[in-house]
């Protein structure tokens, strides 16, 4: 427990949080990555070098300062880094590295003058705290996952048994375990963590079911990304029969059981966790309305599966919107950017309904807008983003 001195201590750094957080972390990450190599694996260095990454600590960070003394007002939060550190294999270890290297980062960026015996102690008490209660929570979320039919802990060996090209750019890889045993039942919307050997590097990632698990396999569909070290790896060199090892699915960006009216809004390959929600949500009498928006009909994929869902089940609406018409392939519903106006057209005439929608950050960010402008409750808008959320507003 943090006593009342190391709390208002932590939170008088939230105005040098806010101004110089993410140098701090930048610097943080530098340090950490080129020091204790065994941790680079955790880390995606596309992200490092986007920027991305050191954000969304320097904001999770800042929003752990700001509510030191109500730790209850940080919402999803926890809940987001557990699953993220759960999908990765995040472990007891890795923490004491983190904390090292994280007060070396205040006190090697902010000064002596700043950071100050007392500050430093302050926040080697409240990293202390939250590594206790990330350990604790992790700890039983893997228990779990371990005892949960079909569940295991730690790396399971998959093969590689059917690989479908779904676009020009996406690829679904079918994973099925090696032990033939049963899998553990993936939430729609979560994603499975990976284990690749690259160059003689590990290197780590999580990418997204794109279907349910009910047939004993796990499916992925990847984008490949230009200079995409993984998404290259697998389009070009992971053949059927390849074997790699998975983690156990995770993610709390999941369908949530409703009788509203659902709406489904992706942007290119965020399409993929929105087709577990869309085969759960049939299952049900819910209406449903499917909303894709893609660059052009070459890059869409899965548009002939959704069409045959739709030809199926009279509850379920599909809408199509390409930036451009490439003039090959089948007409979109519309042309150019999803406007406020055409998603007010597309959405039910009930706004009291639950939205989920992913896709690139400034389609995420014109999605949010519309939708809140539009009258849909903001509680029942959800989305899944690596990054502050503030970068979206």
């Amino acid at each position: 427990m943090l006593s009342a001195q190391d709390r208002a201590i932590v939170k008088s750094t939230v105005p040098l949080l806010e101004s110089g957080g993410e140098a701090l972390i930048t610097h943080f990450y530098r340090m950490m990555l080129s020091e204790y190599p065994e941790v680079r694996p955790l880390f995606n260095q596309a992200h490092q070098a986007s920027g991305d990454q050191p954000r969304a600590l320097a904001n999770g960070v800042l929003m752990y300062a700001r509510h030191i003394d109500q730790l209850d007002q940080l919402g999803d939060l926890v809940a987001k880094i557990i699953n993220k550190h759960v999908a990765l294999q995040i472990l007891p270890e890795h923490y004491p590295i983190v904390g090292t290297c994280l007060l070396r980062a205040i006190s090697e960026v902010l000064g002596s003058e700043i950071a100050t015996p007392e500050v430093m102690s302050a926040w080697g008490a409240a990293y202390g705290q939250l590594a206790d209660i990330l350990i604790g929570a992790e700890a039983t979320v893997y228990e779990q996952k371990a005892q949960a039919p079909g569940g295991w802990r730690g790396a399971r060996p998959f093969t590689l048994v059917k690989r479908v090209e779904e676009s020009a750019e996406i690829i679904s890889f079918y994973f099925a375990p090696v032990d033939k045993g049963a899998i553990l039942a993936a939430a729609p919307g979560q994603y499975i963590g990976m284990k690749l050997l690259l160059d003689g590097e590990e290197v780590r990632r999580n990418y997204s079911l794109s279907a349910l698990s009910d047939a004993g396999e796990y499916r992925i569909s990847v984008k490949r990304e230009a200079g995409g070290r993984v998404s290259n790896y697998l389009h070009d060199q992971l053949h059927v029969g390849a074997t790699l090892d998975l983690f156990p699915p995770s993610g709390e960006f999941t369908l949530a059981a409703s009788d509203k009216p659902l709406v489904l809004i992706s942007g290119g390959v965020g399409i993929t966790p929105t087709l577990p929600m869309l085969e759960a949500a049939l299952a049900t009498e819910r209406p449903v309305h499917f909303i894709h928006c893609a660059r052009n009909g070459g890059v869409h994929a899965f548009r002939d599966w959704v069409d045959g869902l739709a030809a199926q089940h009279p509850q379920l609406k599909r809408f199509y919107c390409y930036a451009e018409d490439d003039g090959v392939s089948p007409a979109a519903d519309t042309v150019g950017l999803l406007s406020q106006e055409q998603l007010a057209a597309w959405l039910p005439e009930q706004r009291d309904l639950d939205a989920y929608f992913l896709g690139p950050k400034g389609f995420m960010a014109a999605i949010k807008r519309h939708l809140k402008a539009l009258g849909v409750p903001e509680k029942q808008s959800r989305y899944e983003f690596f990054g502050p959320a503030a970068a979206l507003e």
